[in-house]
C-alpha cells in the first residue's frame, strides 16, 4: 500500500510503502504516474515535494 509519495524538482516521482520499500510500479516521470498514484493512494498517504538529498516539504494531496 502507498504510504509516502515524493515528487522531485526534476519531475521524477518516488513512492514507498509502509515498510519503506520502493513501489516501482508507481515510480517514474510525474506526468506518466500522477493519475495512477492519485487513484490508488489511500487518504492516509503522505505527499511531498522533494529536493534531491534534502528533506521534502509536505503538501496537500490536491496540490501535489
Amino acid at each position: 500500500m502507498i504510504k509516502d509519495v515524493i515528487k522531485f524538482q526534476n519531475g521524477l516521482v518516488m513512492v514507498f510503502d509502509e515498510n519503506g520499500n520502493q513501489l516501482l510500479d508507481y515510480q517514474g516521470r510525474y506526468e506518466k504516474v500522477k493519475a495512477k498514484i492519485l487513484r490508488d493512494a489511500p487518504e492516509s498517504a503522505a505527499f511531498s515535494h522533494g529536493i534531491w538529498k534534502m528533506s521534502g516539504e509536505a503538501v496537500p494531496r490536491e496540490e501535489w
